[in-house]
């Protein structure tokens, strides 16, 4: 997987990494970020949370859709036109019941790919999965209620893709990972919005 701080990104899309104190709110540093990217009034970038506390832009554009997450120190936040999209960081550190976790709560393929890595290559495979898996359930709308083992996702030229889905998922979808900061590792997972001019006619 390549060691980037930029990932390479359509055009319609746009990702920023911001220090943030631990239990500060992160909304303020999201609407300010929206503000210069888009070149508006901070009262401007309006942001509610639908049934699901899945945040939605109401404004300043049309079709835009806002993600974030934070750990550590750190919060990132994506945003697009036209797609659905969620976005997942965490920091790195030992998780010994990693193996655990996935054959709970992953895709059982994923658990089989963790299950045959060497225990000093799975910490860091179990929060790729992790990450890219939550970006996907946030952009979906539904986080992880919707349950990750509806979907698995495996290693394509070094890189985390769809391998299977449920129906309910939608997609197609697309993913990319990187290393934001050192000792972080983040996801944005998207899927471009079917308008109804795209919907064939019977």
């Amino acid at each position: 997987m390549p060691d980037t701080h930029s990932p390479s990104l359509p055009g319609q899309l746009h990702c920023t990494w911001r220090p943030h104190a631990r239990g500060t709110p992160a909304e303020p540093l999201v609407r300010a970020w929206l503000a210069e990217l888009l070149g508006c009034a901070l009262e401007d970038v309006v942001l509610q949370r639908d049934a699901r506390g899945r945040p939605r832009m109401q404004g300043p554009v049309t079709g835009g859709d806002v993600s974030w997450s934070h750990s550590g120190d750190g919060l990132l936040v994506a945003f697009g036109i036209d797609v659905d999209l969620g976005v997942d960081v965490e920091r790195g550190r030992p998780r010994p019941r990693a193996l655990e976790l996935a054959q709970r709560f992953f895709h059982p393929a994923e658990s089989a790919w963790l299950s045959a890595l060497r225990e000093d290559e799975r910490d860091a495979a179990f929060l790729r999965l992790w990450c890219a898996k939550e970006a996907v359930v946030k952009a979906h709308g539904r986080g992880i209620a919707f349950g990750l083992d509806k979907f698995a996702l495996a290693e394509d030229e070094g890189m985390l893709a769809m391998a299977s889905g449920h129906v309910e998922l939608g997609g197609p979808w697309s993913l990319r990972e990187w290393v934001p900061q050192p000792g972080y590792h983040a996801a944005l997972a998207w899927r471009e919005r079917v308008s109804l001019r795209d919907v064939p006619s019977r």
